[in-house]
């Protein structure tokens, strides 16, 4: 089958057999696969063009709505940290956006800036393995495991079933906003963070998303926990709804750029992105059924050698020749 928007041509199957197994594998190892769809794209698909970054983004517009409706339906949606981290990311959307058109559209630099992106992203998997990164998350995993005790008592004393609405306690509730900082409530505590940091973070993942095509909420979530202290119960839908609006944005972004460059490729290829993004709404559901019968150590440093592994590969690629 042919694709003209982004000229490739290849059995409609393809895609969606392809983003299915990618995106099983990586959402068990709690990534998203579609920073894996886009080198499959530019490296056997053959597709280059700046409108690869778009069309990339199309695969989280299909795949992730069920799992923002799940966290809207329970109300564990923190409206601050996914409002912030959207309004910070959009800047930066349009300006990678602007990055990847304009001084990335030769296909041998942007795939230099895929494998440094790709490093990064292996690179912390692997880390998050050794035993140095296991003694300094030690903190984190003790503070969420208390989280998710209290949790449960706050369930158990409710008497929450599946399906039910979540008693007050277990949902977040915003305390306050302000350009210094805000806080939310959630289980009877209050956290707070500052509001222009976060707002930065956003902007610079923003930069890298609009350029290589991802929401960023793999980037931002992590640096949410780790850095800023929020639990991730409290973080995870946000980061989500995040990486979806942001994914609708960009999508608009090169849609709305592609008049002022008539000679580059740069609108999305909608159909090819669909069909990437339904592989991946079912790679996600046998992602989450199969997780419990695989060690998650082993996953995530399996995916952390392929990732870094192709990395290396885009990057002496670069500079080999």
């Amino acid at each position: 089958m042919h694709f003209p928007v982004s000229g490739v041509d290849v059995n409609p199957l393809v895609p969606v057999v392809v983003a299915l197994v990618v995106s099983t594998f990586t959402s068990m190892g709690g990534v998203s696969g579609a920073f894996l769809l886009l080198p499959f794209q530019v490296s056997v698909l053959g597709f280059t063009s700046p409108a690869v970054s778009p069309t990339n983004l199309v695969f989280n517009i299909v795949a992730i709505p069920s799992g923002v409706y799940r966290y809207l339906r329970e109300g564990r949606m923190n409206w601050p940290v996914a409002g912030i981290t959207i309004l910070g990311t959009l800047p930066g959307l349009l300006a990678g956006a602007l990055i990847r058109i304009r001084w990335l559209p030769d296909p041998r630099r942007f795939k230099f800036f895929v494998g440094c992106v790709l490093l990064y992203i292996g690179g912390r998997l692997l880390w998050d393995q050794t035993p140095w990164a296991r003694r300094k998350k030690a903190a984190i995993q003790q503070f969420e495991a208390k989280v998710n005790v209290r949790l449960q008592e706050v369930l158990q004393a409710a008497g929450y079933h599946a399906g039910a609405p979540l008693p007050a306690a277990a949902r977040v509730r915003t305390r306050s906003l302000g350009l210094r900082q805000i806080s939310y409530e959630f289980l009877g505590e209050t956290f707070t963070f500052n509001t222009v940091a976060v707002l930065l973070l956003a902007l610079v993942v923003g930069l890298i998303g609009g350029t290589y095509g991802i929401g960023g909420g793999a980037i931002i979530a992590p640096f949410l926990a780790a850095v800023f202290h929020l639990p991730i119960y409290t973080i995870a839908g946000a980061a989500l709804l995040g990486t979806f609006v942001t994914s609708v944005a960009g999508v608009a972004i090169y849609y709305g750029l592609a008049p002022y460059f008539p000679g580059q490729a740069v609108a999305p290829d909608l159909l090819l992105g669909g069909l990437f993004g339904l592989g991946g709404f079912l790679g996600m559901y046998c992602g989450a059924r199969l997780q419990k019968f695989l060690p998650g150590t082993t996953i995530r440093f399996g995916l952390g050698l392929v990732i870094v592994g192709l990395a290396l590969r885009y990057i002496l690629g670069f500079w080999l020749g």
